[in-house]
């Protein structure tokens, strides 16, 4: 009987440790391709990165980045839309003012480090926007440091970025909300703060609010902008956008988010997607920076696509609102990408340059449009759809609720499930099985 119970074991402890660890390596492999994208091409000179010309009869917006690496929707969504009122100086702004990687691999360039804009304003910044930073220890530091300095001004946090406002003490006592996948380990790491589930974005303080998953970040902003500038401007924005959920900006009560059995599909992917999908996304001047970072996040975070930035140049690309980025590769020397994105509802016009380039350097792939070709949608909607049909249903209906994307409009139509994920999975628990059936017959069997 012990014997027996012996084999068990170890056959359970075979398994166990070749399906876990394939599945832990391959979580981690897929983590880093997101969050630890850190650029290795050669860093080219900044030189003609020029700082949008600050006007003092306007606030400023300073949207942090950090020093590891920053999550991209939450770092673009008030950037961009704090920028489209055309009321504020909006900047860019981290420990320094080296190159610096959002989610996926797009590298941004500070405007100014936080010293800087200091001695630029003389004051503090009206408002500041804290994404999510991935920054640990001493590494958080500086951010922790210059939000403490400026804790009377309005601080918006997105998504994620409410973990870092919590880290400095200053909701503790107060309630706040952060992305649903997440928000369990806020309860744990800062059980002074009271976590909503159920509120898109929440009134820290008169002068605080936090936002839940990522598109929440977009009615926190706009409430923000409503309060400042009024309600028309917001408005005005979210139609520009073609946003269809300004309805909770007026009221963000919403049911709450659990994790589900979709959840499953996107640890799976994440630990079992061996042969991921290579996507490029073309640069160019102009390019409007939400439509930018909704391919970087929704493909790259989905643990199914490795994206790559690319350009004409290797000089700075200058977004619609005065962003500067760094391509990692030129056009003239493309990694193997199995399609090619061109981001941005203007596409064909402002990137007819890039686009004359491709065609002229004999690529065979042909260009996407995402956003040129669907001007009357909101743009995360064209990415969630595409990636349906590029890899299947489960997959891209946890992109939507990651992205807490409550709409019923979405139209998803693909595989009903990643067979390709699945089928890793099997031929992992296989091998782990053949492995312990074989250990079990050499070692115990025969005495």
């Amino acid at each position: 009987m012990k014997r027996l119970l012996l084999r068990l074991v170890v056959s359970v402890c075979i398994f166990t440790l070749l399906v876990g660890g394939v599945a832990t390596l391959g979580v981690v492999h897929s983590q880093k391709d997101f969050y630890g994208a850190v650029r290795q091409e050669p860093l080219p000179s900044l030189q003609s990165v020029k700082i949008p010309k600050h006007d003092p009869a306007k606030p400023t917006v300073a949207v942090m980045l950090g020093s590891e690496a920053t999550e991209g929707l939450d770092f673009m969504i008030p950037y961009e839309i704090f920028a489209r009122t055309g009321a504020y100086n909006v900047y860019a702004v981290a420990a320094d003012t080296g190159i610096k990687t959002l989610s996926g691999g797009l590298d941004v360039v500070p405007h100014y480090s936080f010293q800087e804009l200091d001695e630029m304003l003389g004051k503090s910044p009206d408002i500041i926007a804290i994404p999510f930073l991935t920054d640990q220890g001493k590494a958080f530091e500086p951010a922790k440091e210059w939000i403490l300095q400026h804790q009377e001004t309005t601080i918006v946090s997105i998504c994620g970025g409410a973990g870092n406002l919590a880290s400095t003490g200053l909701l503790n006592g107060k309630s706040s909300t952060s992305h649903w996948q997440t928000i369990w380990s806020r309860k744990i790491n800062y059980p002074q703060v009271d976590w909503k589930r159920d509120l898109r974005y929440v009134l820290a303080d008169q002068n605080m609010v936090s936002s839940a998953g990522i598109t929440s970040g977009i009615d926190a902003v706009l409430y923000v902008i409503s309060q400042k500038l009024g309600e028309p401007m917001a408005a005005k924005v979210a139609k520009e956008m073609n946003y269809p959920l300004y309805h909770f900006v007026h009221n963000p009560k919403v049911d709450p988010f659990y994790i589900d059995w979709h959840y499953s599909t996107y640890v799976l992917n994440l630990a079992f997607q061996w042969k991921k999908e290579q996507a490029g996304v073309l640069l160019y001047d102009g390019v409007e920076e939400m439509a930018l970072a909704s391919v970087f996040d929704i493909y790259s975070s989905s643990g199914t696509t490795q994206v790559y930035s690319i350009s004409n140049t290797v000089e700075p690309i200058v977004t619609k609102h005065g962003l500067h980025l760094i391509a990692r590769h030129p056009i003239a020397n493309l990694p193997q990408i199995d399609k090619m994105i061109v981001p941005g509802t203007t596409a064909p016009d402002l990137a007819a340059e890039e686009i004359k380039n491709w065609n002229e350097q004999g690529n065979r792939k042909e260009l996407q449009f995402v956003h040129s070709h669907s001007p009357d949608r909101f743009l995360f909607e064209v990415q969630l759809e595409d990636l349906a049909l590029q890899e299947d249903l489960l997959t891209a209906k946890h992109a939507v609720k990651r992205l807490e994307y409550r709409t019923s409009d979405i139209q998803l139509e693909g595989k009903p499930f990643p067979l390709e994920t699945y089928g890793n999975l099997l031929l992992t628990a296989f091998l782990a099985l053949f492995i312990a059936f074989f250990i079990d017959r050499r070692f115990f069997r025969k005495y």
